[in-house]
């Protein structure tokens, strides 16, 4: 692919992903245009202060919402690939408010598969978690459907429409809302807040996230959901690595929690192939996807937070946030 011939829009363009993605981009493989599509005027006034869209700039900001279908296609027009990382993600939020969070995350995901099969889009790359996976929460069961809807979303667009698929990973360090800033904050307090200490989680950097996003967009095929291997870690050993020293007490599960995530199951990883550094669970109905490189997984075979080979040590962890130790 030559990123330069390429006109990109972002949708969420303003959250944690979206600034990362677009610092990769304009300083690496300079697109023709770089839209930022997101519903907030201030972080886009924010985002604009460090990446004008004047003196000749490829990037571009546009406000609206993904629940709005007319706007996205009018976004669309003359965009070549789309990432689709808005979304509501707050596991309590969702609860709290499920119709806002079938709004956002499934009629908005169907409201960009249909503007991108009618305005010409050549590809589109949805954000998933690993909570859609077997999910317990209104978060993850929305961020499940909108992958269905993206796989099967194919059998729409035909041989001749946009590839449509979704990479799917855990916990992004640093993120908002992640547990990580919260750690941070509460050591000023010298005490952080664990739901439960068994609990693990799989560990990701906004960097490579977007790298990895920017890889499976060269190499979809459509249809497929991208799985990295990356580590895990025990939230007991994040408190250490944050805010060592500090007390900690114990909050219990929130609703919608589980105490380990899984970013491959068991009845996923039939239709799935490894290669090295990831996992590609393959479409049912094939729009002729060709991934001769990859090898079959074993009987029985998931990719769970708490039956991980790789590890998180604490240096790691905070290497990846770029700190070292901070004690209550």
């Amino acid at each position: 692919m030559h990123w330069s011939n390429l006109v990109v829009l972002v949708t969420g363009g303003t959250g944690s992903f979206g600034k990362k993605f677009t610092e990769i981009m304009l300083r690496e493989y300079h697109p023709k245009k770089l839209i930022i599509f997101s519903r907030d005027e201030l972080k886009q006034r924010e985002m604009r202060q460090v990446y004008s869209p004047i003196d000749g700039s490829v990037m571009r900001y546009f406000i609206g919402n993904v629940r709005d279908r007319e706007r996205l296609y009018r976004a669309f027009s003359g965009v070549d690939i789309v990432v689709h990382a808005a979304a509501l993600k707050q596991v309590l939020a969702c609860e709290y408010n499920p119709f806002e969070a079938v709004q956002t995350n499934i009629v908005g995901a169907k409201n960009v598969i249909d503007a991108a099969i009618d305005q010409g889009v050549k590809k589109v790359m949805a954000i998933s978690t690993d909570k859609a996976v077997n999910p317990i929460s209104l978060y993850g069961a929305t961020k499940l459907c909108a992958e269905k809807l993206f796989v099967q979303g194919n059998r729409y667009s035909g041989n001749g429409g946009p590839c449509l698929s979704c990479i799917r990973y855990g916990n992004m360090v640093g993120s908002r809302g992640s547990v990580i800033p919260l750690f941070k904050k509460q050591r000023e307090c010298s005490k952080v807040t664990v739901t439960d200490k068994r609990m693990t989680r799989f560990w990701i950097t906004l960097e490579q996230g977007v790298r990895f996003a920017i890889r499976c967009i060269e190499q979809m095929q459509g249809g497929e959901v991208f799985v990295p291997k990356i580590p895990s870690m025990r939230v007991m050993d994040v408190v250490e690595a944050v805010s060592p020293g500090c007390e900690v007490g114990f909050v219990g599960i929130q609703p919608g929690e589980k105490l380990h995530e899984v970013l491959l199951s068991r009845g996923e990883s039939r239709y799935a192939l490894e290669l090295e550094d990831m996992f590609v669970i393959l479409p049912l109905y094939s729009r002729g996807t060709n991934w001769s490189s990859g090898k079959p997984l074993p009987d029985g075979f998931r990719f769970a937070s708490d039956e991980n080979e790789h590890w998180l040590t604490i240096e790691e962890l905070r290497q990846m946030i770029g700190e070292g130790k901070h004690g209550c």
